[in-house]
């Protein structure tokens, strides 16, 4: 990438990084995600949530680093954890998680200025075969919105690939969350979208870095947060699942910044 590139911003809002930033980005990706596949021990019945949070706390302290969910917007947690029909955002407590429970772990860090940002499934026990369709759904349509990430290609081919494969399974996709821009800032222009038509929304160019983050019911889509302001659930009671990585485009694809050091990005890894 020509490192005149560097700092430029595209008429959409969306920053445009050197390659010396897909360094910072790849370290505070590896972290977030070795602090995912060191908590899955963690996830079982009987745990409680706030265990759990406590747990990727001290860890995110030990590696030096600090949680850029904790102060935000008045947050106090170093992750959200959703259970079961919490779509995301739910807030770790005292809950304690029962046999056959999923629940998404999301967590994002700071390493050296740079985020890192991601999530994935767990379940504490056995999986059930419902839940399983929903969370290996989940994982795939994640997948197929990755595939899309090439220079030349726009954010609705990678909402539309998502959309196309989740309703293909009878599944729904949230509308009312999505991706996001990242970099040296949490939340940044564009905001990636998880449906969508082909051809549509702005161009994707090397060096753009964003999350891509889909939410899957086994319901209807709709959502409502809950008295605490941060806790959105389905409407409709139904299961939800979700998966995220961070992304940043090449000169002929993407790199995941987040992939799991150890293979446990899926929970039926073992």
């Amino acid at each position: 990438m020509d490192e005149t590139h560097q700092g430029r911003i595209t008429k959409e809002g969306i920053r445009i990084y050197s390659d010396a930033d897909f360094a910072g980005m790849r370290k505070a990706g590896a972290l977030a995600a070795k602090i995912l596949d060191d908590i899955s021990s963690l996830v079982k019945p009987g745990a409680t949530t706030g265990e759990i949070d406590t747990a990727i706390e001290t860890a995110v302290k030990d590696a030096g680093a600090k949680s850029a969910t904790i102060g935000y917007k008045g947050y106090q947690h170093a992750s959200c954890i959703s259970v079961n029909h919490v779509v995301c955002h739910g807030i770790p407590g005292p809950k304690t998680l029962k046999e056959g429970d999923i629940l998404n772990v999301d967590v994002t860090v700071i390493v050296d200025g740079w985020f890192g940002d991601t999530s994935r499934m767990y379940v504490a026990g056995k999986l059930n075969r419902k839940a399983e369709r929903l969370i290996q759904v989940t994982h795939d349509a994640l997948m197929k919105g990755i595939e899309q990430v090439k220079p030349g290609n726009t954010f609705g081919d990678i909402g539309y690939a998502i959309q196309r494969f989740v309703e293909a399974h009878r599944m729904s996709v949230v509308r009312d969350f999505c991706g996001h821009g990242l970099g040296r800032v949490f939340h940044a222009p564009p905001n990636v979208l998880h449906y969508g038509r082909p051809g549509t929304g702005a161009l994707l160019e090397e060096g753009m870095f964003f999350t891509i983050e889909p939410m899957v019911n086994l319901g209807r889509p709709e959502t409502k947060v809950l008295a605490d302001d941060w806790t959105a659930v389905t409407r409709d009671k139904s299961l939800s699942a979700q998966f995220e990585h961070s992304v940043g485009v090449t000169s002929d694809g993407c790199e995941i910044f987040t992939a799991s050091p150890g293979g446990k990005f899926h929970p039926t890894y073992s």
